[in-house]
């Protein structure tokens, strides 16, 4: 039964969460050293490790790239409309919309939901609205803001040798990308876990900005999606994930920048976290038809 099968995809995933939540609210651990680790150290290992592997081709992702760049900006151009319209600051409510939890909770869905086949077009959709978060998103914070900072990034780093290992057909010694592959098995369930501990920061407060974004994310996402695909040359698989890539809540990274820039942390934050919570109903919803 497809209910059964949808349980099975997303009890791990949440449970994982769970777990960081529950934990949280008993230990009240400090992430930021686990964080860091994981943004410089983990995730990147993972990236590299799916990047210059042997059945990675790049030519295969570019019609699901277009797709994840026109998903994100388009989510944007829709996003400030509604803001207008309710008369939000658009620093504040835009970037959330624009910018999903393709990182914390994209990747592990992709494995769980599709298989292991799935995580290199899941690794492309992430980097791709990764690298706009640290390009566009931090111009949208800052048009002042050094972009060629971005080259510095532990994550760009490891895309761009992945890609180069890739593209020139190079091979890892065994014993190092059994290292590397090891390193990024450690990143997914943390990516989880952190998410669940930041959930118990929830500020009710600004529960309405909350709840529009929480609405507003997967519709606009799955809109885009639902416009753009008959354009986009996709196998099944890609199809499908890009439909889920659609239905994905706000980045957490969104809070990150928001209170780095003073901009409004409160309500974004209020953002982020509804919007995740409120992705025990979308994505199982978004699973459905994907599946």
């Amino acid at each position: 039964m497809l209910i059964l099968r949808l349980f099975g995809i997303i009890f791990p995933v949440f449970a994982i969460v769970a777990v960081g939540y529950l934990y949280s609210r008993w230990r009240q651990p400090d992430m930021t050293a686990a964080n860091h680790i994981n943004m410089t150290v983990l995730l990147p290992a993972l990236i590299f490790h799916v990047l210059s592997g042997k059945d990675f081709q790049l030519a295969e992702y570019g019609w699901l790239a277009l797709g994840g760049i026109v998903v994100v900006l388009g989510s944007g151009l829709l996003a400030l409309l509604a803001a207008k319209v309710a008369r939000l600051s658009l620093k504040t409510f835009v970037p959330p919309m624009m910018f999903s939890n393709s990182g914390n909770i994209g990747l592990p869905l992709a494995v769980f939901a599709f298989g292991e086949a799935a995580l290199p077009a899941a690794v492309v959709l992430f980097l791709v609205e990764n690298g706009l978060h640290f390009t566009l998103g931090t111009w949208l914070m800052d048009h002042r803001a050094p972009l060629h900072k971005v080259l510095l990034q532990p994550i760009v780093a490891a895309t761009l040798i992945g890609i180069a290992f890739s593209l020139f057909h190079w091979n890892v010694p065994t014993p190092i990308r059994e290292t590397v592959n090891l390193l990024g098995q450690a990143s997914i369930p943390l990516l989880l876990f952190a998410l669940g501990t930041r959930l118990t920061r929830i500020d009710f407060s600004e529960w309405r900005i909350g709840v529009l974004g929480a609405v507003l994310c997967p519709l606009t996402g799955v809109l885009m999606v639902l416009l753009v695909r008959p354009f986009l040359e996709l196998t099944p698989l890609q199809t499908s994930l890009l439909l889920v890539f659609g239905a994905l809540p706000p980045a957490v990274l969104n809070y990150l920048v928001a209170e780095q820039y003073r901009q409004e942390p409160g309500k974004v934050a209020s953002i982020v976290l509804i919007g995740n919570l409120a992705g025990f109903i979308s994505l199982p919803i978004a699973l459905a038809f994907a599946l």
